[in-house]
């Protein structure tokens, strides 16, 4: 239970700070204020309400190919991000954002996998997915606050180590989603004969990592990169 209680815990924060980030951009550049400040919540709140029925459900608990879970939430999530973020990338709303709070905040990473690594311990997820295995994104959330405090806090590094550590990140995180896949659909690859991944892990509230915390972290990853391109 309280495994569970954490993974929820952690995903009403990180909503917290998109409404927070968000609030701020609408206040500076919006005609219609408290309208666009009820769409981000009803949208964020939605979102949630559509990964809590698939998972609870058991929707996604499936190892059939193409995995469910990917065309459900990871591929929309994508495709939102690339399209809202394209068709916004010269919008001053993105220069509102405080670039440093949106490198800070990666730090988030960090519980995300210790909440990974938990599961793992509880039988949900296999070793290779967690930081004992091939998943290295809790070294690279660590750097997280030494690459803004550098950068933004004491100016030592150039902005363009933002630009790189953001693509960075960009790559840890594709390394990953390439883990998760080979643990379900190579299993042999890591010396297994049937998917190493338990049906459990797609239901709710783990199936979160896949259908909001990660895409959260490829959103900010983005536009962290066109704040930085807008004034590089």
């Amino acid at each position: 239970m309280l495994l569970e209680l954490s993974y929820v815990t952690l995903v009403i924060l990180v909503n917290l700070f998109l409404i927070y980030i968000g609030f701020e951009a609408i206040q500076s550049t919006s005609s219609e204020v408290k309208g666009d400040k009820r769409k981000l919540v009803i949208a964020l709140l939605g979102w949630q309400l559509f990964i809590a029925l698939l998972g609870i459900f058991g929707v996604l608990k499936s190892y059939a190919f193409p995995p469910k879970i990917f065309l459900t939430l990871i591929l929309p999530s994508f495709l939102f991000t690339g399209v809202f973020l394209f068709r916004n990338k010269d919008k001053a709303w993105i220069r509102t954002i405080d670039e440093s709070q949106i490198v800070y905040f990666q730090s988030f990473r960090v519980f995300v996998e210790l909440l990974l690594l938990f599961s793992f311990y509880k039988g949900l997820f296999n070793v290779e997915v967690t930081i004992e295995g091939w998943n290295f994104d809790l070294i690279f959330a660590l750097t997280a606050p030494i690459v803004a405090y550098l950068v933004y806090a004491k100016k030592k590094l150039s902005r363009r180590v933002v630009l790189y550590w953001n693509c960075l990140g960009l790559g840890v995180l594709a390394s990953i989603i390439g883990v998760f896949l080979t643990s379900v659909y190579r299993p042999e690859v890591f010396g297994g004969s049937s998917p190493l991944l338990s049906l459990e892990a797609f239901g709710y509230p783990y199936v979160l990592i896949a259908g909001f915390l990660m895409p959260v972290a490829v959103f900010l990853h983005v536009l962290s990169i066109l704040q930085v391109r807008q004034s590089v």
